[in-house]
């Protein structure tokens, strides 16, 4: 057992951002396409946190052309170049599900952590 948690302490990254749920986060993914290998931004709200360790992942989603995009991201994967934290949110769940259901200005809502 002991041998396991040396090798996963080894994958885990080093320099992760401390974010919650209810953040609204800028994440930079590193994409591949053909030889090139550019650095492409996905920016929402972090809506939910799941498992610990090296399988530890979070859900961020935002709204594109009035369309719902969710997407989810394992937190200790080389893909990520970095996580930046653009608005601190106060919430009162773990996990922000509720806002599926939201219309417009209101899928986007969550109150200020400094208010």
């Amino acid at each position: 057992m002991d041998i396991i948690n040396k090798i996963e302490k080894e994958q885990m990254k080093d320099d992760v951002t401390d974010f919650n749920v209810g953040d609204s986060v800028k994440v930079h993914t590193r994409v591949v396409e053909g030889g090139k290998e550019r650095i492409q931004i996905f920016a929402g709200i972090v809506i939910a946190r799941r498992g610990s360790g090296v399988n530890q992942s979070f859900t961020v989603r935002k709204i594109s052309y009035g369309e719902g995009v969710e997407r989810v991201f394992p937190v200790h994967t080389p893909r990520i170049a970095k996580i930046e934290v653009t608005n601190r949110g106060k919430v009162r769940r773990a996990k922000l599900h509720y806002l599926r259901q939201r219309v417009g200005k209101k899928a986007t809502l969550v109150k200020s952590a400094d208010a």
